[in-house]
C-alpha cells in the first residue's frame, strides 16, 4: 500500500505540473494575441495584402513599433503567398536583428524555430526544406542570387531597414529591378523602413506605389538639451542618474559610439553607484557591442524576472548602433541618444578605411527614439538642442559610396554584370572607387586582361562567401601544402575578436594572450588558439561505450572548455563559431577540388603563402620605427592588439589598415623582403 500511495503522489504531481506548464503556455499564447492586435499594422492587414496583390513593387513606411517586421510576413503567409513550396524572404542589415526577430516570429506563430519560420546569416543556417517565413541578412540573400538569380524560392522579398543604405542592399535592389524586367510572373518586392524617403525609392523603381502606416504601438516623448553638450559621454552618464533618481521605473538605453565608451561608461557608473546610499544603487549595466561574445550579447534579450522593475534593478544597456534597428530589448522606458555614431569610411586612393566618429542623420535619431516606445509609452532625451537635430542629413550616407567595392564587383561579375559602370545603382559610386577595385581584383588573379572573370581562379573566389583577398588565400594554399592553415586563419579572420580583454583586467588578459602568441605574428597565434581549443573539445581520453557514458563526456568537455576561455580570456562562442565556419568553408574548397593538407610545424610554407596572397598588403619598417605599406605609401604602425607590436620585425604582411587615433594595420606576420619579388613578380615589378 505505501508503494501504491507513492506512486498516486507522483502521478498527482505530474498532472498538476502539466496543468500549471499548459497554463502557463496558454496565458503566454493570449499574451501575444492580445500585443498583435494591439499593434498599428494589425487595422491595416486586409489594405496591405490587396496592395501587394495589386503592385509588383510596394514600399512600406511605418513607425517603429507598428509592427511592420513581425506582422507583414505572417500576413503574406496567411493570405496564401507561400503555396507552392514559395517562401517570404525578409532581409535584415544585421545578424542580430535577424536572429532575434525570426525567434519572436517563430514563439508568435507557436512553432519551433527553424520549421515555419527560421533564419539564414553567414555561417548560420536556422532553416528547413518547410521554411516559409525566413529571416536573412541581405548579404545572405545577395549570395542566393549568384545560384538563382531569379530568386525562384520566394514569392516575396521584402527588404526591411532599407534607410540604412548597407551596400549589399543597394546592389540587391539593383538585381531585383533588373530581374523584375525579365521574369514573369515578375517576384513581388516590398521595401519597408520607418524613417525612409520613399520618394528616391519610387522614382527608381518608376513610380512604385508607397503605403504610409500611421501610428505606433506607444507614445515616446521626445526631449532636448537648452545648449550643445561639449562632453556628450560625461552628460549621458548624468541623466543615466537623473533618470535612475527620478522616474525609478523602467530599463535604460544608452547609444554610444563604440567599445571604448561603452566600457568607460560602465566603469564610471559603478564608481558613483557607490557614492549613493544603499537602497539607490540598485541599477546593473548591460553592453551589448560587435566584438562582444554573441552570448552576452544575446544578455540583453533576456526577459526580466517578475518584478524586475519594480523592487529589485534597473537596467542600463550601453549599445553601439547594433540596437538601432529591429530590435526589441526587454523593459526599455527610456532611450539616452547623444546624437553620434562610429562610421566606417574607406579612401580607395589611400587604399585605408577609417573609423570616424560623426552625427546621426534624422533617420538614425528617429529609429533610436523608436527604441523607448516598443512595451509601453516611453521618452527619449537627446543631449543636444532641437536647432542641432534639425541640421542633420535626413539619411545615412549610402555605404556603397564609402566602402571597399572589391567584393562586390566580383559578385556582379560572377551574376554576368560585366559593364559595372554601367549597373543600375540608386546612387552610384565613385567611378575612381570602382577603377580601384577593378585593379584589386586584377591583381590577385580574379578578371582577365579585359576584365571578366577569369576561369578558373575568378569564378572559384566568386563561390567562396569571402573578401576576395581570403579566397585567393585558399585557392593557393593549396599549392604551398598549407590549406589546413589557412582554412584555420580565414576562420578566424572572419569572427568576431577572438581576445576578449575587459579594461579592469587588461594585464591579466595580456599575460593570457602571450600563452598563445608566435613570434612570427597574429596568424600564427590564431592558428595556436583554434587547435589548443579544437584538443579540449575533441581529445578523447577514451572512447565511450555507451550513449550516457559519451553524454557524461562531453558535458565534461564543455565545463573544461568554458573554464579554459575564462582563465585565458578567449571569446568561447567566437572559437566554435570559427569551427563552424572551417567546417562550412573546407566543404567549398573541396567541391572545389582543391588539396586539403597540412604544413604541421613548418609554418615557413604557411608565411610564403601568406606573402604570395596578402602581396598587396605588404610593409617595411622606416629608420625612425613606423612601417611604409608598399601598396598605399602610408606611413603606419603596428596595431597595440599585435603580438608583434613594438617588435624589430622589418617587413610584414597584414590583413587590414585603419584609421582610429592613428594608421593602424593589424592581423600582421613577419615575411621576408625577397619573398614578395619572387611570389608576386607581377606587382612588385610594376611597383619598382
Amino acid at each position: 500500500m505505501p508503494s501504491m500511495a507513492q506512486n498516486g503522489r507522483v502521478t498527482t504531481d505530474f498532472k498538476q505540473s502539466n496543468q500549471a506548464h499548459n497554463s502557463n503556455a496558454f496565458a503566454r499564447r493570449e499574451e501575444i494575441r492580445q500585443q498583435r492586435e494591439s499593434l498599428p499594422i494589425a487595422s491595416v492587414k486586409e489594405r496591405l495584402i490587396e496592395e501587394v496583390k495589386k503592385h509588383d513593387v510596394l514600399i512600406i513606411v511605418g513607425e517603429t513599433g507598428s509592427g511592420k517586421t513581425t506582422q507583414i510576413p505572417q500576413f503574406l503567409f496567411s493570405a496564401g503567398f507561400c503555396r507552392e513550396g514559395k517562401s517570404v524572404g525578409i532581409t535584415q542589415p544585421r545578424r542580430v536583428a535577424a536572429v532575434t526577430v525570426a525567434k519572436r516570429v517563430a514563439e508568435e506563430c507557436g512553432v519551433e524555430l527553424g520549421q515555419k519560420v527560421g533564419y539564414s546569416i553567414r555561417f548560420d543556417d536556422r532553416t528547413s526544406g518547410v521554411t516559409r517565413i525566413k529571416y536573412m541578412t541581405d548579404g545572405l540573400l545577395l549570395r542566393e542570387a549568384l545560384l538563382d538569380p531569379y530568386l525562384s524560392r520566394y514569392s516575396v522579398v521584402i527588404v526591411d531597414e532599407a534607410h540604412e543604405r548597407t551596400v549589399h542592399t543597394d546592389v540587391l535592389l539593383g538585381l531585383l529591378k533588373n530581374s523584375q524586367d525579365r521574369k514573369f510572373p515578375p517576384l513581388k518586392l516590398i521595401i519597408m523602413s520607418a524613417s525612409l524617403d520613399a520618394r528616391v525609392f519610387s522614382e527608381y523603381f518608376g513610380g512604385a506605389r508607397a503605403v504610409h502606416i500611421q501610428g505606433r504601438q506607444h507614445p515616446v516623448d521626445i526631449l532636448y538639451t537648452l545648449y550643445p553638450e561639449k562632453d556628450y559621454v560625461d552628460a549621458a552618464l548624468v541623466t543615466i542618474f537623473q533618470i535612475h533618481l527620478e522616474e525609478r521605473h523602467g530599463d535604460i538605453l544608452v547609444f554610444l559610439t563604440g567599445q571604448e565608451e561603452i566600457e568607460a561608461v560602465e566603469r564610471l557608473v559603478q564608481e558613483r553607484l557607490r557614492q549613493l546610499p544603499e537602497s539607490n544603487r540598485k541599477l546593473v549595466t548591460v553592453p551589448i557591442f560587435s566584438s562582444l561574445p554573441s552570448e552576452q550579447q544575446m544578455r540583453v534579450f533576456m526577459p526580466a524576472p517578475d518584478g524586475h522593475h519594480v523592487d529589485s534593478h534597473i537596467q542600463v544597456v550601453l549599445a553601439t548602433n547594433i540596437a538601432e534597428t529591429s530590435v526589441t530589448i526587454p523593459g526599455i522606458k527610456f532611450v539616452i541618444d547623444p546624437g553620434f555614431v562610429k562610421a566606417r569610411s574607406y579612401d580607395p586612393a589611400k587604399g585605408m578605411e577609417s573609423l570616424i566618429i560623426i552625427p546621426t542623420s534624422k533617420a538614425q535619431a528617429l529609429q533610436r527614439s523608436g527604441r523607448a516606445g516598443r512595451e509601453g509609452p516611453g521618452k527619449c532625451f537627446r543631449l543636444y538642442p532641437e536647432s542641432e537635430f534639425e541640421k542633420l542629413e535626413d539619411s545615412t550616407k549610402p555605404e556603397i559610396k564609402r566602402c571597399n567595392l572589391a567584393n562586390v564587383i566580383l559578385q556582379l561579375k560572377a551574376l554576368g554584370v560585366d559593364d559595372i559602370f554601367g549597373f543600375d545603382f540608386i546612387e552610384k559610386p565613385s567611378r575612381a572607387a570602382i577603377v580601384k577595385s577593378l585593379e584589386h581584383l586584377f591583381l590577385l588573379g580574379a578578371l582577365t586582361d579585359d576584365c571578366k572573370l577569369s576561369d578558373p581562379v575568378g569564378h572559384q573566389m566568386a563561390r567562396l562567401p569571402l573578401d576576395p583577398i581570403y579566397s585567393k588565400a585558399l585557392i593557393l594554399a593549396s599549392q604551398f601544402n598549407c590549406l589546413e592553415e589557412m582554412l584555420i586563419t580565414v576562420a578566424m579572420l572572419s569572427v568576431d575578436s577572438v581576445f576578449y580583454a575587459p579594461r579592469e583586467k587588461l594585464d591579466e588578459s595580456r599575460t593570457a594572450a602571450k600563452c598563445f602568441a608566435s613570434p612570427d605574428g597574429d596568424h600564427i597565434t590564431l592558428i595556436n588558439v583554434y587547435r589548443a581549443a579544437e584538443d579540449l573539445l575533441e581529445k578523447r581520453k577514451w572512447v565511450p561505450h555507451t550513449e550516457r557514458n559519451e553524454k557524461i563526456f562531453k558535458a565534461k568537455s564543455e565545463k573544461i572548455f568554458k573554464r579554459w576561455c575564462k582563465e585565458n580570456f578567449i571569446n568561447g562562442r567566437s572559437v566554435r563559431h570559427a569551427r563552424d565556419i572551417h567546417s562550412q568553408i573546407r566543404g567549398h574548397v573541396e567541391q572545389m577540388g582543391l588539396r586539403i593538407t597540412s604544413c604541421g610545424d613548418d609554418m615557413l610554407q604557411f608565411r610564403r603563402c601568406l606573402a604570395a596572397s596578402f602581396f598587396i598588403n605588404a610593409a617595411l619598417k622606416q629608420p625612425e620605427g613606423n612601417y611604409r605599406a608598399f601598396g598605399t605609401g602610408q606611413v603606419v604602425q603596428i596595431h597595440p592588439s599585435s603580438v608583434l607590436f613594438q617588435s624589430k620585425v622589418e617587413c610584414v604582411v597584414f590583413n587590414e589598415m585603419v584609421q582610429t587615433t592613428n594608421k593602424y594595420i593589424r592581423n600582421v606576420t613577419r615575411i621576408e623582403y625577397m619573398w614578395l619579388t619572387e611570389l608576386a613578380p607581377h606587382y612588385y615589378t610594376m611597383q619598382s
